[in-house]
């Protein structure tokens, strides 16, 4: 059965490298070679996933030319994400429903600055900023649970992941600019 291929993309190459010699590094007492699947997992960790398995459920990897078309976007779910943030743009309260929990967080995604990584404290300093119910954890956690920010495995390395946001996100997001928030 032949396999799909799966791009892979890194930011800083030279982090790439420091993070791979250091695993390989940690193997060192091992005398063999890493398997086909711990290299896999080795990529994924210095690219900033947990694992390959988790590298490969947050992105659709399939070519361009055999993605579906993205669907239009439900206006009524953006109305309802709306309602959530205040005149100034900030998130209110925490929705209770999935869905819209992460079209909440598109429109705090736009908000973070792209290119830039941030430590701990320093992201919890954006996201307070951007939200009025003080819990800058969820909003760090969930951001990258659904891939929308990456963080190294000692936590003190955040980035904005750059991708286009979801039919529904990038509504949320053109109405909270015009809404002037």
């Amino acid at each position: 059965m032949p396999r799909d291929p799966i791009p892979f993309t890194t930011g800083d190459v030279s982090a790439l490298a420091k993070s791979l010699r250091a695993q390989w590094t940690a193997r060192a007492t091992q005398s063999q070679v890493p398997s086909h699947v711990e290299m896999l997992n080795m990529l994924a960790r210095a690219a900033g996933h947990r694992n390959f398995q988790q590298f490969r459920a947050r992105g659709d990897h399939r070519p361009p030319e055999d993605r579906p078309e993205p669907a239009e976007a439900d206006p009524a779910a953006v109305m309802r994400a709306a309602r959530h943030f205040d005149p100034q743009g900030r998130l209110q309260r925490w929705p209770a429903q999935r869905s819209i929990q992460d079209l909440c967080l598109w429109g705090l995604w736009a908000r973070i600055p792209a290119g830039r990584a941030f430590d701990e404290r320093q992201i919890s300093d954006v996201l307070t900023a951007l939200h009025r119910f003080g819990d800058p954890a969820i909003l760090r956690r969930t951001l990258c649970h659904i891939g929308l920010m990456t963080r190294s495995l000692d936590g003190r390395d955040y980035r904005r992941i750059e991708r286009a946001p979801s039919p529904e996100g990038a509504a949320l997001i053109r109405h909270l600019r015009r809404t002037g928030h």
